[in-house]
């Protein structure tokens, strides 16, 4: 069911939904666009007109964020999880390897993507990467790092950019790309590989995963966190304040 949510369309979904959506697309070679949304990307929706665009233009937009959820439920709607973009990223691998699709990956430094690469292939046997390359491009080279992904025959693409970098990118060339799915998955990469930890199952079930990336790197994200999340609450009290009137 897709609602919107400070002028956000958002998808609530259940994971095996999102899969299902996924292994359609992949199967039928349709064009599925997912974006995970949290309260950082919708705060900075509010200023950044071109991310805005580029996100509104998705065509699977799923609850990363609990804060999002929280939103949600507050003005009435049932949510029965979230679909996190590391988590859908893991799903989609596996579902790679059972029915023998093909994953490209982009983004990181080059160390941390062949990491990716090398660790995604241990965990699912029988996975056949289409391809791979680090983040470290220019506006200039983008042009060629499409020609390459589809010149791989890539049944799906996991973008690891930040925001809005990685929306810019899918929003510009995924028509081009001739990829069935395409996603873009953040800090995921630095996870999967190993040099970031996740946080521990307790946190995520509350959503807390926020603070324990603040315990992680507290002079880079406390900020990020603090502004971000005070805007959020505001505008969810305000458009609460509004209803109620």
């Amino acid at each position: 069911m897709r609602v919107t949510l400070f002028d956000c369309p958002i998808d609530i979904v259940t994971m095996d939904e999102a899969i299902d959506r996924v292994r359609d697309a992949m199967a039928s070679k349709t064009q599925l666009h997912h974006v995970a949304m949290n309260v950082a990307k919708m705060v900075n929706m509010r200023s950044d007109a071109e991310l805005a665009a580029d996100v509104k233009a998705g065509h699977l937009v799923t609850i990363d964020g609990m804060g999002i959820a929280y939103a949600l439920k507050l003005r009435g709607h049932s949510v029965p999880g979230r679909v996190t973009g590391i988590d859908l990223m893991e799903q989609v691998v596996g579902l790679c390897a059972r029915e023998g699709r093909r994953p490209y990956l982009l983004g990181a430094k080059p160390a941390i993507v062949r990491k990716v690469a090398t660790e995604l292939a241990a965990r699912h046997p029988g996975l056949v990467i289409a391809g791979y390359r680090d983040g470290y491009f220019s506006a200039d080279d983008e042009e060629a790092v499409v020609r390459d992904i589809v010149a791989s025959g890539a049944d799906c693409l996991f973008v690891a950019m930040p925001t809005p970098r990685k929306e810019r990118f899918l929003a510009k060339h995924r028509d081009a790309l001739n990829v069935p799915f395409v996603m873009g998955v953040g800090g995921s990469f630095d996870v999967i590989a190993g040099f970031v930890d996740r946080a521990p199952s307790v946190m995520q079930r509350y959503g807390l995963e926020w603070l324990y990336r603040i315990y992680q790197e507290p002079r880079r994200m406390w900020w990020r966190y603090a502004r971000t999340n005070t805007i959020f609450a505001a505008m969810l009290l305000s458009s609460l304040v509004r209803r109620r009137a």
